[in-house]
């Protein structure tokens, strides 16, 4: 098989993981595969938490989705106060409610955009949406005056590939005022390369919801101009960098996990090209072979599952500035990549045995994390003294 090299070379990573608790109930120590040790503090814990954001105010809250449909505001030490005014939202498979973000200029509009699975008839033709409104804090916080701004087209059966992670563009960049949306291919495969569905596509728009007239596909239907990229797979993390340039990872088939450098009209080559193959062991082509389509910068053989993701900027870990951060599911690990301009590199896991839902850049520059399903915790990581 294509992918025996890089199991031998995953394989001799993961027995150089070293992990240990501390005598102290609420937090332990997490010894990394490069030598490095980070020190988590539990704050709270959630039924399966999604996502997860700090508000850009001075308050210093954050706000956290469950995918059951629950939406919190989380102080720092753990108090949370549920948020009400949330749409419906259709609980299923991989589906439920998504990211939670907030505008750029939120201190002074207070509006927060959150992504979410809906059913038109409660049945399983389901699809994602995105919307936003104001968060107002007087009182019992609550979502109000909410409006959509996308819906991922078109509404299909299934449960799963949904992905609606969301991401807005660095102020004084090009991009500012944008809102990204990854879109999967809802396992349907095909639709990833079709101009007539927004499914296995990244998304551009204002951050109104109109359609930006600079993006890349103008001439392929009305549909296609809300498009960045195309063929993608199922996208559960994107970020900017620190020199405004937009990275996002996919999960593969089976194995071949991607991270990718995401450059305007660019086509990413799924289901016709992956560095995994089909579940059935049907092979699929390698990137190599089709240097029509962009290319990975990294990808994992075997897989990680990633989700969530974060490009660090701060000055707790100062030795990590630059480097991505994902979450992993399977792989139930931190995965650090080195990034160098664009090119990027596995680096170091950090492992605690736990899947890792969602990771994020705290105002103090500590790396916060969600550990994924029920019982789900809220940790604080640290750099151990």
């Amino acid at each position: 098989m294509k992918y025996l090299a890089a199991l031998a070379s995953s394989f001799s990573l993961a027995v150089g993981v070293a992990f240990s608790t501390s005598a102290v109930a609420e937090e332990f120590s997490i010894d990394g595969s490069a030598g490095n040790s980070l020190t988590a503090k539990v704050i709270t814990e959630f039924n399966s938490p999604w996502a997860m954001t700090f508000l850009p105010d001075e308050s210093r809250n954050l706000l956290v989705s469950t995918k059951p449909g629950a939406l919190w505001l989380v102080s720092e030490d753990g108090k949370k106060r549920a948020v009400g005014g949330l749409p419906k939202v259709a609980v299923g498979g991989q589906g439920g409610l998504g990211d939670v973000v907030p505008h750029p200029d939120f201190a002074s509009n207070s509006l927060v955009y959150i992504s979410f699975v809906a059913s038109d008839d409660g049945g399983s033709s389901r699809g994602s949406v995105v919307v936003r409104g104001k968060l107002d804090q007087s009182g019992s916080p609550k979502l109000v005056d909410l409006e959509t701004i996308w819906e991922q087209t078109p509404r299909m059966s299934g449960r799963g590939h949904f992905s609606h992670r969301i991401a807005f563009g660095p102020k004084g960049s090009p991009h500012e005022g944008k809102i990204f949306i990854t879109s999967g291919d809802r396992q349907v495969q095909t639709p990833a390369q079709d101009w007539d569905m927004a499914l296995g596509k990244i998304i551009r728009l204002n951050d109104d919801g109109s359609v930006p007239a600079d993006n890349p596909f103008q001439s392929n239907g009305e549909l296609a101009k809300t498009f960045w990229t195309t063929g993608h797979r199922n996208l559960l993390g994107i970020s900017f960098d620190g020199q405004g340039r937009l990275w996002s990872h996919e999960m593969g088939p089976k194995h071949g996990d991607e991270l990718n450098l995401i450059i305007a009209g660019e086509n990413y080559g799924w289901p016709v090209v992956s560095n995994g193959d089909q579940y059935s062991g049907t092979e699929i082509p390698d990137h190599d072979t089709r240097p029509e389509f962009m290319a990975p910068k990294a990808y994992w053989v075997p897989s990680i599952a990633p989700s969530g993701l974060v490009i660090y900027s701060g000055s707790e870990f100062s030795e990590f500035n630059g480097d991505a951060f994902i979450g992993g599911l399977v792989s139930r690990a931190l995965v650090r990549v080195d990034l160098d301009g664009e090119s990027a590199k596995e680096a170091e896991r950090f492992r605690w045995g736990k899947r890792i839902r969602e990771v994020e850049q705290g105002p103090d520059g500590a790396l916060w994390v969600l550990e994924d399903r029920n019982g789900g915790r809220l940790l604080k990581l640290t750099a151990s003294k």
